[in-house]
């Protein structure tokens, strides 16, 4: 059979046509309104468009998205007694699962439950569209398995804080419990958008009832007493206390030698962990004709004070350098408190929180002294 080159030509564009319009050769209702073949009794659904096809699939995905995203956006006032914690009137403290950390959580599950549905492309214009759908009873079912484990899980956490005696077991099963909540009712608010009642399914327990048990705990039996010593001792002490502080720990500010004093007799609150610490200074020689260099080294020792036991250790250092050995020093003076004040804190609280587990023996930073903690700050009572 013999085909002519202009024959063969337009097949091709024939072929072409047919692959470029996809859905057929008429718009698509869900590019202008609702679709016949997903309604939204029983699908919820994005639409987006682009010059691409990747692009237009990806601004489907995110339209659906953003739905979920202003939904919990709306109901995050209803968990800022965990998101925020006011810290005794003198700064806000946060120690929260962020907004952003839980429209991402959000995110991340509800697109599990969505699929490009459908896909056209105006040739004409050049402009690719794509239609993103999640089929309602589907999701609700997904949605639902997450909410019930965490349900689960919040009631384990929750009874194991109440018969436990051990103060540290306590906190972080509140902890997980009060975590568990916020994400549990970030869940719950999807729903709300996935079923088309609107209702979502009740917890059992109350965001803000759980933070304010645990910040309550917290601020009356589980009270921490920071002592440092070494180079830059007091700035260095009141930057790790106020990085503690703003943590959502409680930190008394009575010395540590009175407790001693005392013998236990503070007329208050006990302390329960002792975080002892030592910072050195001095100078490094680099060879730089410019430059004046400073190092810094620090270790901690997370002590429990009833049972005199190490339960955490950590070092960290550095070094800085300016034109001046002086200018050097002021630099690395402030260094330090911002990281006391902000990473040593923070490994801190999040050992006591259970988020991150400390080793009971800190490793040397690379090039501080070999006399170690062990040699200088006060220790625990005997």
């Amino acid at each position: 059979m013999f085909v002519s080159r202009a024959g063969m030509v337009l097949i091709g564009l024939a072929a072409l046509s047919g692959c470029a319009w996809v859905g057929g050769h008429t718009q698509p209702d869900w590019i202008v309104g609702v679709s016949a073949a997903y309604p939204p009794g029983q699908y919820l659904v994005g639409v987006g468009q682009a010059e691409s096809r990747a692009v237009a699939e990806d601004r489907a995905y995110a339209a659906v998205a953003r739905i979920f995203k202003a939904e919990v956006s709306a109901h995050a006032k209803d968990w800022e007694s965990y998101l925020v914690i006011e810290q005794r009137g003198q700064s806000s403290a946060e120690r929260r699962l962020t907004l952003d950390n839980l429209t991402r959580v959000s995110t991340d599950k509800v697109l599990e439950n969505v699929q490009i549905v459908d896909r056209w492309i105006d040739v004409q214009k050049g402009v690719h569209y794509a239609l993103a759908g999640m089929h309602r009873p589907q999701a609700e079912t997904s949605f639902m398995e997450r909410i019930t484990d965490l349900d689960r899980s919040i009631s384990d956490d929750v009874e194991e804080a109440h018969r436990s005696s051990d103060k540290l077991r306590k906190v972080r099963a509140l902890r997980r419990a009060a975590r568990n909540l916020v994400l549990r009712e970030t869940y719950n608010t999807d729903l709300r958008v996935i079923r088309p009642s609107g209702q979502g399914t009740a917890a059992s327990y109350r965001v803000s009832e759980l933070a304010h048990e645990l910040e309550q705990f917290l601020a009356t039996n589980l009270v921490l007493v920071v002592t440092m010593a070494g180079d830059q001792a007091e700035p260095m002490q009141r930057a790790l206390t106020e990085g503690l502080l703003k943590e959502g720990l409680t930190v008394t500010s009575r010395a540590w030698e009175e407790y001693r004093s005392m013998n236990g007799d503070s007329g208050g609150s006990s302390p329960e962990l002792l975080v002892r610490g030592v910072v050195r200074v001095w100078p490094i020689d680099v060879r730089d004709p410019q430059f004046k260099f400073m190092r810094w080294c620090s270790d901690f020792e997370v002590v429990d004070v009833t049972s005199r036991r190490v339960v955490g250790a950590l070092s960290t250092g550095g070094k800085e350098g300016h034109l001046s050995e002086r200018e050097a020093t002021a630099r690395i003076v402030r260094v330090m408190q911002e990281t006391l004040s902000t990473h040593v804190a923070k490994a801190i609280a999040g050992h006591v929180y259970g988020e991150v587990e400390l080793p009971v023996r800190a490793s040397q930073p690379a090039g501080c002294p070999r006399d170690g903690l062990a040699s200088t700050p006060p220790s625990a009572p005997h």
